[in-house]
């Protein structure tokens, strides 16, 4: 427990003195999102708090502030309308901002040509379309301050493709991969940028997917893991159970990797399959 408490110290000092005052974290009203904002804050960093559902974001606004005396601001907007990028930019316009979390997003899953197509077009405007620009616009502004750090959310399915979630694992191959060139990109200029690639997570995802994830983690371990890493990793695999899946696919031939997840995917979506 000494080593835990001394650990967290030293993972609060460092947030606070390289990436403070103020973060920014898209996706916060649950699941992944939520928990980074619940780190950031308990590291005593100011945050703003971006979602589509203004009640979830002002109960957590409040939720924060209570309990760890920071500075909370809320901006209920949807990503996925070509207007979504300005208005948060414009809610962060005039803060001492240094830390971005991009954990908006959301998934589908099925046989890709029986989707709906405009989910499919508005996955890709949410997951990566988004990103790319509040990466762009906030990378910019990293690197003129020279200091930063940007937190992408990749996925275990960023890595081969991913049948019955052919483009939510597109999707997140496009956030890995600008991870990994932004990352040696802006590096130079003080501004530190890490992919978490967690697997399975107990969140809101599944249920808008139509997934059945029986083995799960929490999504505390991957907001806990993925801040401690920032500025010294390139990707992490939060949590033993991402690092276990991994480790069983990394032996495999991509090929072979597309096979076994849809063997695994056809088992999570089991309820949507014909009798």
């Amino acid at each position: 427990m000494e080593t835990n408490r001394y650990s967290d110290t030293r993972l609060t000092r460092r947030l606070r003195e390289r990436y403070g005052p103020w973060a920014l974290v898209t996706g916060a009203s649950d699941g992944i999102g939520r928990e980074f904002a619940r780190s950031l804050a308990r590291a005593g960093l100011h945050v703003v708090l971006v979602a589509r559902r203004a009640a979830a974001l002002e109960a957590l606004a409040a939720e924060l502030r209570a309990a760890h005396g920071v500075e909370v601001r809320t901006a209920a907007v949807d990503l996925a309308p070509p207007d979504g990028v300005a208005r948060v930019l414009g809610a962060v316009a005039e803060l001492d901002l240094g830390l971005f979390v991009a954990a908006a997003g959301f998934g589908t899953s099925g046989r890709f040509t029986e989707s709906v197509l405009e989910a499919e077009l508005s996955m890709i405007d949410v997951n990566c379309r988004a990103v790319c620009a509040l990466a762009h616009a906030l990378g910019s502004r990293f690197a003129a301050a020279r200091r930063g750090g940007i937190v992408l959310m990749s996925s275990l399915l960023a890595f081969q493709g991913v049948p019955r979630a052919a483009n939510y694992a597109a999707t997140k191959a496009y956030v890995q991969t600008l991870a990994e060139g932004l990352r040696v990109e802006l590096a130079p200029v003080g501004v530190d940028v890490i992919a978490s690639a967690p697997g399975p997570i107990h969140s809101g995802f599944a249920a808008r997917a139509g997934m059945t994830m029986s083995l799960a983690l929490g999504p505390s371990a991957v907001a806990d893991a993925t801040l401690r890493r920032l500025g010294r990793r390139a990707t992490v695999r939060p949590g033993w159970l991402s690092w276990l899946l991994e480790a069983s696919l990394a032996l495999l031939p991509r090929v072979l990797r597309v096979r076994v997840l849809a063997l695994v995917m056809a088992q999570m979506t089991r309820r949507q399959l014909p009798a």
